[in-house]
């Protein structure tokens, strides 16, 4: 359950007690799919609470609250995955024109450069300002190298 991983909601989950009700303002600040959706509601029944979705004025204690929460998942999860495949066609199609490049190299990808400059002695500002990353990051890959040591200059 991906509640686990989102300590709040769990705790939420483990406090309340049969007749009571978790308020949320939205939907999709309690659940990202209609699967967990439904576990949470199902966790509620399960002691005897319910839901109550604010912005869209859904109770889960009545049968059409619990209707009309299916029915906004359903529509919020069929949304999100229309995005996200329109989303991998845009990147699908920019690759093909050749204009697509993904993601700018992280500090770790500059690395070796790091390494090559602190060895032709650069400081760690300089290096920093060369490389365009933060002097922390530059710290971050040589103490890598030399855990022991941890020095800053």
């Amino acid at each position: 359950m991906d509640v686990v991983a989102r300590e709040r909601l769990r705790e939420a989950l483990d406090f309340i007690r049969e007749g009571d009700r978790l308020v949320v303002t939205k939907l999709d600040r309690l659940a990202r799919s209609v699967a967990h959706l439904l576990e949470i509601v199902e966790a509620l029944r399960a002691k005897g609470a319910g839901l109550v979705v604010l912005d869209m004025g859904v109770d889960t204690q009545s049968t059409t609250g619990r209707l009309m929460l299916n029915m906004l998942g359903a529509v919020a999860q069929f949304e999100r995955e229309i995005m996200l495949e329109r989303q991998r066609e845009g990147i699908a199609k920019a690759k093909a024109a050749g204009k697509y490049k993904g993601r700018k190299p992280t500090a770790r990808a500059k690395a070796d450069d790091v390494r090559a400059l602190r060895d032709e002695g650069v400081g760690v500002t300089e290096i920093a300002r060369r490389m365009g990353i933060g002097r922390s990051s530059v710290y971050r890959i040589l103490e890598n190298d030399n855990p022991d040591e941890g020095e800053r200059k």
